[in-house]
């Protein structure tokens, strides 16, 4: 999929001095082969394949009763929290030398953690093992977001990522729900995970050995400014509104009459709908300003919140669904141009998988503060608000923007 709009030939790692400042056309530094760059794409999305699978496998531990549904709620908070975390320390505190090691230390640990949530009993056990799953997953993310941020076109190479990891989801989801888990339960979920883990291994040795260095030192200070606070906030916000909604989609559902076979239709559809958000992103996003394409977006994002907040019936109830699925994965291009006109270093860039991230995992929790009793209208409500100060931290960043002159 990445490889046919970087078939480049060339070294895939490029030495400390010799390269170091040098790229091609596509890429500011260094010259990764279509091969290298789909390979460490494929990395990051084995660390995001828990995304598409939470509501497969941790359903089973909930039907199997390993876990009540508050626990559940933070065994899922715990492994995002733990993914976020993982990206931002792999990309910001260690260098990007030794991928190839770097990616199978992490392959292995994320094998070992869920071969260990197989197995693990307890609601405690079960959080410890998710949440040392997260941080590998964080790293392997990071494998990827190092060598987006060395791209000239880093949107697209972006929008390839978000495809390959949610088609990847997609199929296992499916593998998983209609084979695996009615055969072996949760436990065989997590080993089938594992076995990904480790027949991914073959793929870690095609990953560049060492990832050119960015013209400009990485450096946290660069992450530390008003303008990419603000762009990392815009994203946090955007993936409150989502988070919040998703995780209480059944519910929700449930209070308009819309029984929980019929929801977890929609998410499976919606998922094939994030596909297809996905690759639309890609094919235009050099053809949409980023700023149009994310207040749009928000103005999207708001309306459909207020739908489900309305009580829909069944029709408008699915179509809401499926535009919010669309909407998720199609602006990510967008946020990721966002994060690079914020910080020209692409520091910032590299801390957007964990905005998201922290998104996803805080909506849920704030929203649930705000429910009362079986009422769960709230929750659309939060995420209409959370998309609303997602635009609003766009506006601020776009007026700071044209006073330092950001924006040409």
């Amino acid at each position: 999929m990445a490889s046919t709009d970087t078939g480049h030939t060339g070294t895939g790692h490029t030495g400390h001095k010799d390269t170091g400042h040098k790229g091609n056309g596509d890429w500011l530094v260094g010259n990764p082969t279509g091969g290298q760059l789909a390979s460490a794409l494929w990395i990051g999305s084995v660390g995001l394949l828990i995304l598409g699978l939470q509501p497969v496998l941790l359903g089973a531990l909930y039907t199997e009763g390993h876990v009540s549904g508050d626990e559940l709620a933070l065994v899922a908070t715990a492994e995002m929290i733990a993914i976020a975390i993982g990206s931002a320390i792999v990309a910001m505190l260690l260098s990007a030398r030794n991928m190839r090691w770097k990616s199978a230390v992490l392959l292995l640990l994320l094998a070992l953690a869920n071969i260990w949530t197989a197995y693990a009993a307890g609601a405690g056990t079960l959080m410890a093992a998710r949440a040392l799953a997260g941080l590998a997953e964080g790293g392997l993310v990071a494998v990827a977001t190092e060598l987006i941020a060395r791209s000239r076109r880093a949107e697209r190479i972006g929008g390839y990522f978000v495809t390959m990891q949610t088609l990847a989801q997609c199929a296992l989801a499916l593998l998983l729900a209609l084979y695996v888990i009615p055969a072996a339960g949760s436990a065989g979920g997590f080993f089938s995970l594992a076995v990904v883990c480790v027949l991914s291994l073959v793929i870690a040795f095609i990953v560049p050995a060492d990832y050119a260095d960015l013209p400009k030192e990485e450096d946290l200070a660069n992450v530390l400014t008003v303008p990419s606070i603000t762009a990392l906030l815009s994203v946090f916000c955007y993936f409150m509104f989502f988070g919040a909604v998703w995780a209480f989609l059944e519910p929700l559902g449930a209070q308009f009459g819309i029984d929980g076979r019929t929801v977890g239709l929609i998410v499976s559809a919606s998922l094939a709908v994030q596909v297809l958000g996905a690759t639309t992103a890609t094919v235009f996003e050099a053809r949409i300003d980023y700023r149009i394409a994310i207040a749009a977006i928000g103005a999207v994002a708001v309306v459909a919140s207020l739908v489900l907040a309305s009580g829909p019936g069944l029709t408008t109830f699915w179509v809401t669904a499926l535009v919010m699925g669309f909407i998720l994965l199609f602006i990510v291009p967008y946020q990721i141009r966002l994060a690079i006109t914020a910080d020209e270093t692409r520091t910032a860039v590299l801390l957007v998988p964990a905005a998201q991230l922290f998104g996803l995992a805080i909506g849920p929790v704030a929203a649930s503060l705000l429910i009362d009793g079986k009422d769960f209208r709230p929750v659309p409500e939060f995420a209409a608000a959370s998309a609303v100060a997602s635009v609003a931290l766009l506006g601020l960043f776009i007026l700071m923007a044209r006073r330092r002159r950001l924006v040409v």
